[in-house]
């Protein structure tokens, strides 16, 4: 595995206040999401409060706080549903020696408030709470999506919140990345909390603790710039802004216009004289699975064209000769990511011709 190289110096990202629906709005949005990839949303007017997110991340403490014995019946299966112990993910298999240092839980849509999967017994009092945070996520993905709509001029009004539908992969992930325990054989210029990737749906919001940072982006140049956990000027130091960052899915949908900017997570720079664990949570937004990756109906998608050598997507792209559908890609993804799953029948993953 090659060196992870040298950070730049931190990114200054753009925080968006969604509060208002409007043309102007999203054309702040479309402009950050052009250039970055990645902006932060003000909470006021995402329905977020600090007592919920707060909460959240109060039960995946004590969620990962269990005895692995306690968490193999939630063990993650094909619906992608459920916990991951520690190196059991791999996202960049061309360059690690292994697996992630984290775990993760995840949970995938409630169904009526309920959800659809085994939970660990003492979650099972915390199901409103649960289904109430999932809900909220949705909302304000789809307020995020229908204001890029307006940027994009697109012509069908709500174009991307209506496609997002159920079934689908929407996933609330719960993350733990240990701090370095020491009898582990850690090499910090090849080690990584997460692996370089890109996130496969559409959009996601990730939540974090102001006191954990560790998440870097791609730049242009090919070089890794740390993104703050609380941006400079942001007055709220202990309920920091929610990152967005666009994923596979609307580079699809844009023709490329959207990036689907590649991420990692690292470990702090002076890990090895001990730090804290980070946690963070992740909500995945994704369309309905039979939805098609076709352009969308907008001027400004149809007259832009790629750039020789560039490409739609990232890990894994468009091979197929007709529009993926969101959950055909969903798959191949998750498929490169999961040695359990092993190789899938074309039936599965959808013709490749």
């Amino acid at each position: 595995m090659g060196s992870l190289g040298e950070s730049n110096s931190a990114i200054q990202l753009p925080v968006v206040d969604i509060s208002d629906f409007s043309v102007e709005v999203g054309k702040r949005v479309l402009k950050a999401a052009t250039k970055y990839g990645f902006l932060y949303i003000d909470t006021k007017g995402t329905g977020f409060t600090e007592e919920m997110v707060t909460r959240e991340f109060d039960l995946s403490r004590q969620f990962f706080a269990l005895p692995d014995g306690e968490k193999e019946p939630c063990r993650i299966n094909q619906t992608n549903r459920g916990w991951t112990g520690m190196y059991g993910e791999i996202l960049d298999p061309k360059a690690q020696r292994r697996g992630d240092f984290k775990e993760a839980f995840n949970m995938g849509e409630f169904q009526e408030g309920k959800p659809q999967q085994p939970i660990p017994k003492f979650l099972e009092s915390h199901i409103a709470e649960l289904a109430e945070f999932e809900r909220t996520c949705k909302q304000a993905c789809d307020r995020v999506l229908d204001l890029l709509g307006l940027g994009l001029e697109v012509e069908e009004p709500n174009f991307f919140s209506s496609r997002h539908t159920q079934p689908s992969g929407c996933t609330v992930r719960l993350l733990h990345y240990p701090a370095i325990p020491a009898d582990v054989d850690y090499q910090p210029d090849v080690d990584v909390r997460a692996g370089a990737h890109s996130d496969y749906g559409s959009i996601t919001l990730l939540f974090q603790r102001p006191s954990q940072p560790g998440l870097e982006i791609r730049t242009p140049e090919g070089t890794w710039a740390p993104v703050p956990v609380i941006p400079e000027g942001y007055d709220a130091p202990t309920f920091p802004p929610i990152l967005v960052n666009i994923a596979d899915l609307l580079s699809y949908w844009t023709n490329g216009i959207l990036k689907s900017t590649v991420h990692r997570v690292i470990f702090p720079k002076d890990a090895r004289r001990g730090g804290e664990d980070r946690y963070s949570i992740v909500y995945f937004s994704h369309p309905g699975n039979d939805v098609e990756l076709t352009a969308v109906p907008s001027k400004i998608v149809a007259a832009h064209h790629l750039k020789e050598g560039e490409e739609v997507g990232y890990g894994g792209g468009a091979t197929s000769k007709r529009a993926l559908t969101a959950h055909e890609h969903l798959l191949s993804r998750l498929n490169a990511t999961y040695d359990f799953r092993g190789a899938k029948t074309k039936e599965e993953i959808g013709a490749t011709a």
